[in-house]
């Protein structure tokens, strides 16, 4: 159970198409879409997902890149980052919480200009007392690269077993362990 559940990513975007939104190129899974209106009208206002996205024509990093509001996204672009009012409501949030758990980077954050929602969410870990647990090896790369990986409380490149771990499914490793 969560109090929050900030989306951000390739994955808000089969959310956005769920709520019958434009998404123009944006990376999403169709076979998804139906999950994720069901996951909607469960979670409610638990859910958080961005105001605004960082589009660009192309994934470059001298691509023609834009904000728009996560329900202007224009035909034919790619969503690539959260935009800053969503970054601003993210750290919000964040800071606030006693206990995070992250899997996943908020944007292309390999390419400078769509790093930023990443970059500023990884700060908020390292300054607050959260307990902070991050899972995913592009998380942890994230971390990584930008030298905040040992300011968060632990770190774990395996994001889909991380997940897995904490809904209570079994995991053959741990399995294995336990009946020795």
């Amino acid at each position: 159970r969560v109090d929050k559940l900030l989306l951000g990513g390739a994955m808000i975007f089969t959310f956005y198409k769920a709520q019958g939104l434009e998404i123009g190129n944006s990376k999403h899974e169709d076979d998804f879409i139906e999950l994720a209106k069901e996951i909607l009208a469960e979670a409610g206002d638990r859910i958080v997902l961005p105001k605004d996205i960082v589009v660009a024509e192309e994934i470059s990093e001298d691509a023609a890149s834009k904000t728009v509001s996560y329900d202007a996204i224009p035909q034919g672009w790619i969503g690539l980052d959260i935009g800053p009012a969503s970054i601003a409501e993210f750290k919000e949030i964040v800071s606030s919480a006693k206990t995070v758990v992250w899997n996943g980077p908020l944007g292309l954050f390999e390419i400078e200009k769509f790093a930023k929602g990443t970059v500023e969410i990884a700060k908020v870990l390292a300054e607050t007392n959260a307990k902070s647990i991050v899972g995913g090896g592009d998380s942890a790369a994230a971390l990584e690269k930008f030298h905040l990986a040992d300011k968060v409380f632990h770190v774990s490149t395996g994001g889909g077993a991380s997940l897995q771990f904490l809904e209570g499914t079994p995991l053959p490793g741990l399995v294995a362990l336990e009946q020795n």
